[in-house]
């Protein structure tokens, strides 16, 4: 089913989509607005107050000073409780309001959590950290005050323009006629505003993909000396961004400018009419008096509507773009009534497997084109092919990082898209030749996939142990504090090779039942590559692996070897068997040889 994009629904309907997060503190929420607005009425209250103290037979007429010093005092006492209901307001919605971010923001990462990895290869990581901090930051500050004077501004508006009409009415039409253009030129400023807006955060967003990839790729850019380019084109973005936030700040000024002047000549023209009015006997100067305190207090309601019209649109297109995100299609997801398998065997089948990217054009062929491939029990297929040939790809579909387009692939006779996502990627386990580490401790690092261990317990300690062993990770312990050592981020501050042998490491701490590896021992020398797989050989006696060959050595560590080539397996057999009946897979072998040879010799060159 098609579903409704946010961008399509009023500003109304759009905002409402908060309701849910928001529902369990409406309540106090609508305590701080009734706090607001009785603030605002208290307010409304002085000038009939005045009114009666100025006003003929009043205590200034009467020179009776205990009244007017009771008028004074009613004064004071609308003031100070117009003031405590503004602090009311304060305490009332400022807590609520940070739940309600809390709730979106949890929300929000939980929703990046589950959806899938096609969706973040689309995706820019800075679009999406712009939304979670600067956007849902925003909708809190909006809930906060810009809701809630949004509300009680308008109403104190109409509750006050009403008041008006009660000294006179022409004084009060002149006062509402002359003011009704504001909310024209509101509406006006809301479409203009709105895209500037949507525009101003979508390239804050590119803005910050760009700082991003800056500190990330910071090394290489230093290396080859690109830190001017890098600034060249982030200065044109900031220079774009600006000139953006320059076409805001005069939507803004515009806006201003009407609920400035307009006021102003309502002013004008109320006063030559009371002065008028006046001179005739059909208005005393106690009223006029109070017409004009009434209409100063009025004032600022009037003013602030441009501040929060504009307050309205940014939190509407923060909305809008967070909304982006939970709207997104979920395809891989955990099936209605999920399969369970006790004790997997590790019996890992392609049928007709095939695979295909969505913004693929229907004249290309399936990048995987109808895979059939089996691996028995504890056995370790080895996976080969050129560049381009699909192999990493097909190692993505038996944990469902990506789910075939055609066909299906089995685990212990079982559709992967019948288990539940937690099962299968129990049961299935991967090392990606791009070696992926997170800020936390080595320890934390290597037990992520271990949830069932307590941490620091003797099974964890035993599993951590064994697990760094086979990877041959023994350098943590040289660490500062050894495996409690904080890896920095990415765990740049390890070499290639160190980061691929705690990948390494936390594949095999998981004991899945099927090891996927895609080349994870590329950053390695030689000869502790030898150790790992000397290593690896225990424990794939007992574990089902499909591991991405791009060394000869790797191939020679496989049962069975499969020859991908453009999307299709097209030989399956013995690493010697290949290599008599098989030109294609010779030539790859040769391929692989040859690269090898290079990187040794680079190896012994350094």
């Amino acid at each position: 089913m098609t579903q409704t994009t946010s961008s399509r629904l009023s500003t109304v309907r759009a905002l409402a989509r908060l309701l849910p997060f928001a529902r369990p503190v409406l309540p106090r929420l609508g305590l701080g607005a009734l706090s607001a607005l009785l603030a605002s009425l208290l307010g409304l209250g002085i000038p009939l107050v005045l009114e009666q103290v100025v006003g003929d037979g009043g205590p200034i007429d009467s020179g009776e000073f205990g009244l007017i010093a009771l008028g004074a005092a009613a004064v004071l006492a609308l003031g100070l409780a117009e003031a405590l209901m503004v602090w009311a307001r304060r305490w009332f919605v400022l807590a609520p309001a940070t739940a309600v971010e809390y709730e979106i923001r949890t929300g929000f990462y939980s929703r990046l959590q589950r959806l899938p990895v096609a969706f973040h290869d689309r995706w820019q990581s800075g679009q999406l950290l712009s939304r979670m901090m600067q956007d849902i930051g925003l909708i809190r500050r909006w809930l906060a005050f810009g809701l809630v004077l949004l509300v009680v501004n308008v109403i104190t508006i109409v509750v006050g323009s009403v008041i008006l009409f009660r000294w006179h009415w022409l004084l009060g039409t002149i006062f509402v006629v002359v003011s009704a253009p504001l909310w024209i030129a509101g509406f006006i400023f809301e479409k203009r505003y709105g895209m500037l807006s949507r525009q101003s955060q979508d390239q804050a967003g590119d803005l910050a993909t760009a700082v991003e990839e800056s500190v990330h790729g910071i090394r290489v850019l230093k290396a080859f000396g690109r830190g001017g380019h890098a600034l060249k084109k982030f200065t044109r973005q900031a220079e774009t961004l600006r000139e953006t936030e320059i076409s805001k700040a005069r939507a803004v000024g515009w806006i201003w400018f009407w609920l400035v002047l307009l006021p102003d000549i309502a002013f004008a023209l109320c006063l030559g009419a009371g002065i008028a009015l006046a001179a005739a006997n059909e208005i005393d100067q106690a009223a006029l008096i109070a017409f004009f305190a009434l209409a100063t207090i009025l004032r600022w309601p009037v003013e602030s509507i441009g501040f929060l019209f504009s307050f309205l649109v940014d939190a509407r297109t923060a909305t809008d773009r967070i909304f982006e995100v939970f709207d997104e299609e979920n395809t891989i997801i955990d099936p209605d009534h999920p399969t369970t398998i006790e004790r997997p065997r590790g019996e890992l089948v392609f049928e007709g497997a095939r695979f295909r990217y969505q913004d693929a054009g229907d004249a290309e062929r399936d990048l995987l084109d109808g895979i059939d491939l089996a691996l028995e029990p504890g056995e370790t297929m080895a996976l080969v092919g050129l560049t381009g040939s699909g192999k990493t790809t097909l190692t993505t579909l038996p944990g469902r990082l990506y789910d075939v387009t055609g066909g299906r692939v089995l685990l212990d006779g079982v559709d992967v898209r019948d288990l539940a996502l937690t099962e299968l990627r129990r049961h299935v386990g991967m090392a990606f030749e791009d070696a992926t580490l997170f800020s936390q401790t080595v320890r934390e690092n290597v037990l992520l996939g271990r949830e069932d261990l307590t941490p620091g317990s003797p099974e964890a300690e035993a599993v951590l142990r064994e697990a760094l062993a086979v990877a041959q990770a023994g350098f943590v312990d040289d660490l500062p504090e050894g495996v409690d050592t904080v890896i920095g981020e990415e765990g740049l501050s390890l070499s290639g090779g160190q980061r691929q042998r705690l990948a390494l490491a936390r594949a095999v701490a998981a004991r899945p039942a099927v090891l996927v590896l895609d080349d994870p021992l590329s950053a390695l020398d030689v000869d502790t590559e030898a150790l790992v797989e000397d290593a690896l050989r225990e424990v794939l006696a007992e574990t089902t692996a499909l591991v991405v060959a791009h060394r000869p050595s790797t191939v020679m560590l496989a049962d069975r070897v499969a020859l991908l080539e453009a999307g299709r397996i097209t030989a399956v057999g013995k690493h010697s068997e290949l290599l008599r009946t098989s030109e294609h897979y010779r030539h790859v072998i040769s391929s692989l040889e040859d690269e090898e040879e290079r990187n040794h010799a680079r190896e012994v060159t350094l």
